[in-house]
């Protein structure tokens, strides 16, 4: 999703098909920090499925400085969820497929800071995951993502994405109706068989399928 300055990104994800191998997956809301003309970093807020933590599912919230910075990993507050690898960007998070998680990032509890929350929409309980030293003083570019470390042949796995929102001003959220396709090429490590398609309501990401959207597509929400 493409849009102008901003204070806050939110998103749903509903993990519909879950992965059912050992390999590493993350799917994310990622955004850059930006201020005085410059870019200071970015980061990402998702779910993963990871062998490293208890019942392999965890949540991460973490990035980068820009590269113009030094491109270091960003500091930040210590998290209150627990992490049996002991990594301060993921923790350990009990999430379940076919349940909605509202990921939200907004500004922290100073400026230049940026909290990172996990919402389960069915219980209704919301976690502070970190606040995350990114500067910057608004966000740009939020995007949604998967990032899969499976063969582009394993099992099928699909993530709905539903309800993006960005807010201009705090509290003035606005819905996003169209977003754009990328996929890593071939050459760079990508599948050829993975695709984005338009549905009612939402967005699906799908790996080992038939692709059917084209690179740098556009996909609206009333074509689902």
């Amino acid at each position: 999703m493409a849009t102008p300055r901003i204070t806050a990104a939110r998103v749903t994800l509903e993990v519909t098909e879950p992965p059912r191998t050992s390999d590493l997956y993350f799917f994310a809301l990622q955004a850059t920090f930006s201020g005085a003309g410059a870019d200071s970093g970015g980061a990402h807020v998702g779910l993963q499925w990871n062998q490293r933590h208890p019942g392999s599912t965890a949540v991460n919230w973490g990035g980068y400085h820009s590269q113009s910075s030094g491109g270091s990993v960003l500091s930040g507050t210590e998290s209150q969820l627990p992490s049996r690898p002991d990594d301060p960007n993921t923790r350990d998070y009990e999430w379940l497929a076919h349940r909605p998680y509202r990921l939200t990032i907004e500004p922290g509890s100073e400026p230049g800071w940026w909290r990172g929350l996990l919402t389960d929409l069915s219980g209704g309980n919301t976690v502070t995951i970190r606040e995350l030293d990114g500067g910057g003083s608004h966000l740009t570019s939020p995007m949604v993502w998967a990032e899969v470390f499976a063969p582009c042949d394993g099992p099928r796995v699909a993530v709905r994405w539903t309800d993006l929102e960005v807010a201009p001003k705090p509290g003035q959220w606005e819905r996003v109706d169209t977003v754009d396709v990328n996929y890593q090429s071939y050459p760079a490590g990508g599948c050829t068989n993975t695709d984005a398609r338009a549905v009612a309501g939402g967005f699906v990401q799908t790996t080992n399928t038939p692709r059917v959207t084209e690179q740098d597509r556009t996909l609206s929400l009333e074509a689902g």
